[in-house]
């Protein structure tokens, strides 16, 4: 029985901000658990521009090693980042852009949110291309037959019909998919170390000529997770979270694996890989590599990887993400499935094949304004609110969150200002957009729009008025935009849409 029919929300509770998939989950509502969310993870970390991550080490002129254990660390940096944001799913089982109208006002919520779901819907077409050209390859070699445009909309309509069927579908073919991924993967390190051997190449102890920065390669690793440290909480709303513990640590204990190990382990692997790859062959791209001589089986287990890869990472991280801030664009008329069909769309749109031609000025400019919410995001739930949301007045369309006609000129000046100035020196993107978004919208909050817009007082700091899950409750929609707190567990689960 769902949500809608259980009587706890109906059709008729649709409104311009309450859509049944963007209400807060409750501690019964979210199945994943820490294995299956480092599965996730796993599957996320594998896709086909990390590996010229690694080769861009390798051509600054620095040894495998070094390449492999700063795209480590500086995930690692990321991944602690990343815990920041997701404690507001865990806590208060919020998405992105339903939290985003905190900052940014329950209008300004959906400039920052729906740059977010284009760029998500943008990367489910780059990853859609990439897993139709292994198609493609599939059938031309077995079958006699090329046609990547149609492979395409084929891989593109499975992958929206999985992520439609829920998160729970989405942990399935991560479990599934992520230990292949693992076990294909060190296949190819040995292919190509093989390759290296042959011509007398040391992939350990190889430097090639250039002269690059270590801190640049640092910081474009972390540049590259950018999206997904700002609206990790469309994941962890659904993690099982230990109720009724203040300790940061304990409430978030089930996503620390996949942060801080799934995520950099992974990304040093497989960058690693690229880094082998372009030792071995001049190439980034060991699948390329791999594919001019490989026939048979071999040749199957390779393409599987790229379409797992692909597939694993474009439901959790694109079209989750890309559905969600459709959604909060237009409750009463787009559901999740709906919004799912919608990213799809969008990402074909975008025209994708074309976007890979540019890919890293593509990642630099966006990776900017993103950045520049994450510190936003931070400054505002963990020193303006101090963890503490008025969760209804999110929903409400005359609540606190309401400003100045629907937007909060603070968030905004503060976007724009630190997404433009990150821009600016791109390639240093995520080092200034997270910080100067952090320190502009303190500035911003406190001296000009907290005096003047009195509704959007704080909650007492030391009040439980406003927490959830540390206090062991939930927040439950009870119908025509009511809330209520209550101890979790109790009352009836439902199954959400989006589950």
């Amino acid at each position: 029985m769902s949500l809608i029919q259980d009587g706890l929300s109906t059709g008729r509770d649709r409104t311009a901000l309450i859509e049944e998939s963007i209400l807060p989950t409750r501690a019964s509502q979210r199945p994943i658990g820490t294995l299956g969310y480092a599965w996730i993870w796993v599957g996320i970390a594998v896709i086909i521009a990390t590996y010229s991550l690694g080769a861009t080490g390798i051509q600054g002129g620095f040894d495998l090693a070094t390449v492999a254990l700063t795209i480590g660390l500086a995930n690692l940096t990321i991944g602690a980042l990343m815990l920041a944001t997701a404690d507001i799913g865990t806590e208060h089982g919020l998405s992105f852009a339903v939290y985003l109208r905190a900052p940014f006002g329950i209008h300004g919520t959906h400039l920052p949110a729906v740059s977010r779901g284009i760029v998500a819907a943008m990367w489910f077409g780059i990853q859609t291309y990439l897993g139709a050209l292994a198609l493609n390859g599939i059938g031309e070699y077995f079958l006699g037959f090329s046609n990547w445009f149609l492979w395409y909309a084929v891989f593109a309509a499975v992958q929206v019909a999985n992520t439609m069927l829920g998160i729970k579908s989405v942990e399935r073919l991560a479990s599934l998919a992520a230990p292949a991924i693992i076990a294909i993967s060190v296949w190819m390190y040995f292919t190509l170390e093989g390759i290296a051997e042959t011509k007398g190449l040391n992939i350990w102890t190889f430097r090639a000529e250039g002269q690059a920065s270590l801190m640049v390669l640092f910081i474009a690793n972390m540049s590259f997770w950018s999206t997904m440290a700002i609206d990790i909480p469309n994941l962890t709303r659904f993690v099982k979270t230990r109720t009724g513990s203040r300790s940061f640590v304990q409430r978030n204990r089930s996503i620390f694996l996949a942060q801080l190990v799934a995520l950099p382990v992974t990304q040093a692997m497989i960058a690693g890989i690229g880094a082998v790859s372009f030792i071995a062959t001049g190439n980034w791209n060991p699948v390329e590599v791999i594919q001019g001589d490989a026939q048979g089986i071999a040749l199957l287990v390779l393409l599987i990887l790229v379409v797992l890869a692909q597939w694993s990472t474009n439901n959790s991280a694109n079209l989750i993400p890309a559905a969600l801030t459709f959604i909060n664009l237009a409750p009463r008329v787009v559901n999740y499935r709906m919004a799912v069909v919608i990213a799809g769309v969008v990402g074909t749109l975008c025209f994708p094949w074309q976007i890979l031609d540019n890919l890293f000025v593509f990642l630099g400019y966006y990776g900017a304004f993103l950045s520049a919410i994450g510190g936003i995001m931070v400054a505002d739930y963990y020193v303006i609110r101090r963890r503490r949301v008025n969760v209804p007045d999110l929903f409400d369309p005359y609540g606190q969150y309401r400003y100045y006609r629907g937007f909060n000129p603070a968030g905004l000046v503060a976007w724009v200002v630190a997404g433009a100035v990150a821009a600016w020196w791109s390639v240093y993107a995520f080092v200034i957009g997270f910080p100067l978004g952090f320190l502009l919208y303190l500035v911003l909050m406190k001296g000009l729009v907290l005096p003047r817009y009195r509704q959007a007082e704080l909650a007492p700091h030391g009040s439980d008025e406003y927490l959830a899950a540390s206090v062991g409750v939930d927040w439950v929609h009870l119908g025509g935009g009511r809330f209520t707190r209550s101890s979790c567990g109790s009352g009836s689960a439902g199954d959400r849409e989006d589950l």
